[in-house]
């Protein structure tokens, strides 16, 4: 299984529900980076994202974007083989 990382907040329903969908498509590791204890973490999150605000999620180094990118992404069918790579 690929690494998963989301860079997070501690209150942030969004990704809560991006962890549900990646839980529920059987990923059991998230390496989550939350950006409001790391100040660091926030500017990476945006060097590497090009955005400000979470989830924002990696799968294997690649940028899925945040939760509603990664729903959109399961909707088409392309979250499945990303996972199973």
């Amino acid at each position: 299984m690929p690494a998963v990382r989301m860079y997070t907040t501690a209150v942030c329903p969004y990704c809560v529900r991006a962890k549900a969908l990646l839980r529920q498509r059987g990923v059991e590791h998230i390496e989550e980076i939350r950006i409001d204890a790391d100040p660091a973490a926030a500017a990476e999150m945006g060097r590497l994202s090009g955005r400000r605000t979470v989830p924002q999620i990696f799968i294997d180094e690649q940028h899925v974007g945040g939760c509603d990118d990664l729903y959109a992404l399961d909707a088409a069918g392309g979250l499945r083989p990303m996972l199973q790579a």
